[in-house]
């Protein structure tokens, strides 16, 4: 049987492409990349690592989607090396509200230490530090 062997991108419906272009850049330091996909238009994508979150606009999304796409439908882990003292501190000058945290969780490869927030569509953001054993 075939098997996939990792995440190439997700696709994140957001109702304001820019609030969440400045969320993304600001708070947790990605870079917005503009791209030309075959149909000829330009979209917009969030990249960080070797990973890319790219934005369908919520008032045109583009096809093929998913079959209710819908701002604040996701919840996202992402990994830090930074201690979550240090993204405390960052979030609150930032006035981004944290919803819980920090808690022990676990990870895709084992336990972690999360903190939780909201990014301007309401989605569920995890930011986290991987606990070695």
């Amino acid at each position: 049987m075939p098997t996939v062997s990792m995440l190439d991108h997700l696709v994140l419906t957001v109702a304001d492409l820019q609030a969440t272009i400045r969320f993304y850049e600001d708070i947790l330091g990605m870079r917005a990349v503009s791209f030309e996909p075959a149909d000829g238009s330009t979209r917009w994508a969030l990249s960080f690592g070797a990973q890319k979150i790219n934005l369908h606009p919520a008032d045109g999304p583009f096809d093929p989607k998913a079959a209710l796409p819908a701002p604040g439908s996701a919840d996202l882990c992402f990994l830090s090396d930074r201690d979550l003292d240090e993204w405390r501190q960052h979030l609150q000058a930032h006035e981004i509200r944290i919803e819980e945290g920090p808690v022990r969780r676990t990870g895709a490869t084992g336990p972690i230490l999360s903190l939780y927030l909201r990014d301007p569509d309401g989605n569920l953001i995890e930011v986290s530090n991987a606990l070695h054993s």
